[in-house]
């Protein structure tokens, strides 16, 4: 018998020199064909098994991505709109991968709500973002800190400063910023974006640093803040640094990486900034002048809050300045672009104020309308459309859609806000009076709008610790500004109106701002110019004389 009918006969012989392996592994299986077809099968019932019962297959529904990049391509400028559309394909709860990292959108406050705020154990982290976190802001700026034992020491101090006993401590410094914001839009109504963002980031500051009032937008501490602000929305801009994708990048030395260098010198050079304006709080409180302010809240409670002073001086991050300036501009535009909601709160003024004297915060209570427009203002148009993203610290299940743990979940503020079935057929529109019930007064919003009535604030343990304090300041600044203003769109040489974009905007990094317009502003009755002059006189000669307001 020759050699190869002896491999036929015995399978497991040993193979003359001319047979090759993959001839006596045919032969191997040939011989035991039965079994090779039932390890097969067995092995596929096996994948197909793990295949249906794996959590993957469950994930919330979503447009296909591309090999390896995913959805990438997709997130680009105005995500919020786009995500808008495609909820009507895909639903309240999007399914999107991006190089690999899972992300959902949630598009309605009810999604919203049951995640981020019922279940905030595991959705209150934040992404990982390694130039605008780990080196510009030092792992400082809490905004962006992972959910961890140094945020929640933070947290609890910036509530402390911010909450307890508060607005009424901060009420004084607001309305004087309020009075000064409708004198120089009366003066140089050209120049009213300017006025605005300069108000703001006074009154950020006063809270903060017990500063007196700043009236130049070229003061040193407003362009160091504002400096730094811009850098952080341009270093957190996704895709802005490929060493959040390639991480090892973030070894490289810095005498290499012009990113690296930027970053680190921008943290070093804020850091003396702030820690400069935190440390003159705590002279003045040595020496015995203890007034309101966030530092000295902080630097009372440092021991129990266990924060150094670095850590201390970057809680008072100057993210509040940028918001609020971007709030007024959005309430700017939809009372010129809305001419009757601006008569309607002039009259709600004019019956509770009167104009013999300037609205205040004691007139609060009675001006329902004009607390309507803070509400609608921060609904209409929110500052951040898609709202910080949180990120999940361990698997979960919602409505039988799988959620991996380290998805990163994007609240789409927009959608949530315009929800037609929430707001009415008109949700696009600048409308305060949807915030009023029958009879006239303030009501409820709805019930997964975390009490504003909107979702501007955020969600869950992550929500703005300091809304209390800016809902106060957009209060009496449109209260001020309204009592003593009437707002119209520019005109041209012709006397005609100026068309305005109501739907445009600009990016400017942290906030979205509505696209540049113009504005006429003039005084809304004869005596009102000169009973704000009065008002700062009054005030400035109580300060000399050591009164109070």
């Amino acid at each position: 018998m020759s050699g190869t009918e002896d491999i036929h006969t015995f399978p497991f012989a040993p193979a003359s020199n001319n047979s090759s392996l993959s001839s006596r592994l045919t032969s191997a299986i040939q011989q035991n064909h039965d079994l090779v077809l039932c390890v097969a099968a067995a092995l596929s019932v096996v994948l197909v098994v793990r295949y249906l019962a794996s959590p993957w297959r469950r994930l919330p529904p979503g447009p296909r991505g591309w090999p390896l990049i995913g959805n990438a391509l997709s997130l680009r400028q105005a995500q919020w709109l786009t995500f808008t559309e495609w909820q009507k394909t895909y639903g309240d709860v999007i399914y999107l991968s991006a190089l690999g990292q899972p992300i959902i959108v949630l598009n309605t406050q009810k999604a919203a709500a049951d995640l981020l705020d019922r279940r905030a154990g595991i959705y209150s982290d934040r992404p990982n973002n390694i130039v605008a976190a780990s080196i510009l802001c030092g792992g400082m700026a809490i905004v962006f800190q992972s959910y961890g034992s140094l945020w929640r020491r933070m947290r609890r101090a910036t509530h402390e400063g911010l909450n307890r006993g508060v607005p009424g401590p901060f009420r004084p410094a607001q309305l004087k910023e309020a009075v000064i914001l409708a004198l120089n839009m009366l003066k140089k109504p050209s120049d009213w974006d300017s006025h605005i963002r300069c108000g703001s980031s006074s009154m950020v500051m006063s809270v903060t640093y017990d500063t007196p009032p700043i009236t130049s937008w070229g003061d040193q501490r407003l362009k160091g803040v504002n400096d730094f602000s811009a850098q952080i929305g341009r270093t957190a801009l996704p895709g802005a640094h490929l060493v959040e994708v390639f991480t090892w990048m973030k070894y490289i030395p810095r005498r290499f990486a012009k990113w690296k260098r930027e970053a680190e010198d921008g943290f070093a050079n804020f850091s003396v900034l702030c820690e400069g304006l935190y440390n003159r709080v705590g002279v003045d409180l040595t020496n015995g002048i203890d007034r309101p302010s966030l530092s000295a809240s902080l630097i009372k409670g440092a021991d129990r809050n266990q924060l150094s002073v670095r850590e201390n001086a970057w809680l008072v991050y100057i993210a509040g300045s940028e918001t609020s300036s971007a709030a007024l501009a959005w309430w700017t535009l939809g009372v010129v672009a809305y001419p009757e909601s601006q008569r309607r709160a002039q009259a709600e003024l004019d019956a509770v104020v009167g104009r013999a004297r300037l609205p205040t915060f004691a007139d609060l209570p009675h001006l329902p309308y004009v607390r309507g427009m803070v509400k609608e203002a921060l609904r209409w148009r929110p500052m951040d459309p898609l709202g910080l993203p949180h990120r999940s610290t361990q698997d979960d299940w919602y409505r039988g859609m799988f959620i991996p743990a380290g998805t990163v979940c994007i609240p789409n503020v927009w959608a949530m806000n315009r929800d037609p079935a929430l707001y009415g057929a008109d949700a696009h529109h600048f409308e305060p009076a949807r915030f009023l019930d029958e009879k006239g007064g303030l009501k409820a919003g709805p019930p997964d709008s975390v009490q504003e009535g909107h979702t501007s604030y955020g969600h869950g343990r992550r929500v703005c610790a300091g809304k209390h304090v800016a809902n106060d300041s957009l209060f009496v600044n449109i209260a001020v500004v309204l009592w003593a203003c009437t707002l119209e769109p520019a005109k041209d040489d012709r006397g005609e109106a100026i068309p305005i974009d109501v739907d445009g905007w600009i990016d400017v990094g942290l906030v979205v701002r509505p696209m540049p317009f113009g504005c006429s502003i003039t005084p809304r009755f004869p005596e009102a110019l000169s009973i704000l002059v009065g008002w700062i006189r009054l005030d400035s000669l109580f300060v000399t004389i050591g009164g109070d307001e």
